[in-house]
């Protein structure tokens, strides 16, 4: 498989995944294998989501790669003002922190940081949900620079550096499946390169044994997520079972999902990825001149950003 497969895979595959486990979102587990018994689902649409409809989790990712591509880098002020211009214009969903963040009117080398102070709690998943399109940028820059980059996006609106080391891991795991090597081997490796006061935890909610069920926290978490995009890719065969076992399990099915379609989607290629998710797929852009991307722009935004990391 070409490693452009694999790249609009992420993208894309994240993206299947946000839309398709809006509708579910806090929902019990096993509510989705309820709708669709045979574990094959549609985009349903509901809970205010139209079918095939994707979420802030798309939208931001966009904006992340939109900045990249403009930028030809990392220009962490420009990205935090798409982000601030997106929050302002009413999206129809944005995390309680990354909105108490972008609204705060605090700088964008500040903002993040002074709401950890006041709050002492940012690790939650918004981090991890818009990664897809920066993982897939800086995947050519190798792994160092693809998880030091990964943490410098993570911390524009997550204080806490267990959000940072979360985003860092997935980063390198998308990396690595880019190359067409098996991300779940090269966990110990990713985890090494994790700073050492989030170490252990990582270590723990990633390994082979862990299960969704042990989670200490609500999956909407940065370690619950995670490890459980992981154990979706671990124990199923499929781009489809992956993010049909991500919704599966309730929850913030929306970002799970979305985290699990960007690994699986690197793993599986684009062609896993079936029509009857991409031809209603639709990511509407609030503050952004009305725009509405849809699968093909989707699949030209991972080619231009495949192109090598400066």
């Amino acid at each position: 498989m070409r490693m452009i497969d694999r790249a609009v895979g992420a993208v894309l595959g994240s993206a299947v995944g946000d839309a398709l486990g809006a509708p579910f979102e806090f929902g019990l587990p096993g509510v989705f294998r309820e709708r669709f018994p045979d574990g094959i689902g549609v985009m349903c649409g509901g809970g205010g989501w139209d079918p095939g409809e994707a979420t802030d989790d798309t939208q931001m990712a966009v904006l992340v790669g939109e900045s990249l591509l403009d930028r030809g880098g990392l220009h962490l002020p420009d990205v935090f003002d798409r982000f601030r211009r997106w929050a302002v214009s009413d999206p129809k969903d944005i995390g309680l922190q990354t909105e108490d963040v972008l609204t705060s009117g605090a700088p964008w080398d500040r903002a993040a940081a002074l709401h950890f102070q006041v709050n002492g709690r940012a690790a939650g998943n918004g981090s991890l949900m818009r990664a897809s399109t920066s993982a897939v940028y800086f995947a050519g820059a190798g792994r160092e620079a693809t998880m030091a980059a990964a943490r410098r996006i993570a911390a524009l609106t997550h204080g806490d550096g267990a959000a940072w080391e979360g985003t860092a891991v997935l980063h390198d795991l998308v990396r690595v499946a880019l190359l067409g090597d098996d991300p779940l081997a090269a966990l110990p490796t990713a985890l090494a390169a994790v700073a050492a006061p989030h170490r252990e935890r990582w270590s723990r909610v990633l390994s082979p044994g862990w299960h969704p069920d042990e989670a200490t926290e609500f999956n909407g978490a940065v370690w619950p997520c995670l490890g459980s995009a992981v154990w979706a890719l671990r124990t199923t065969d499929s781009f489809e079972q992956a993010v049909c076992a991500a919704i599966d399990l309730g929850g913030d099915t929306d970002t799970v999902a979305a985290v699990t379609g960007t690994l699986a989607g690197t793993v599986y290629g684009d062609s896993a990825i079936p029509a009857r998710w991409t031809d209603p797929l639709h990511v509407p852009l609030p503050g952004f001149d009305d725009r509405v991307l849809h699968a093909e722009d989707l699949r030209d935004l991972a080619t231009r950003l495949s192109a090598p990391a400066p």
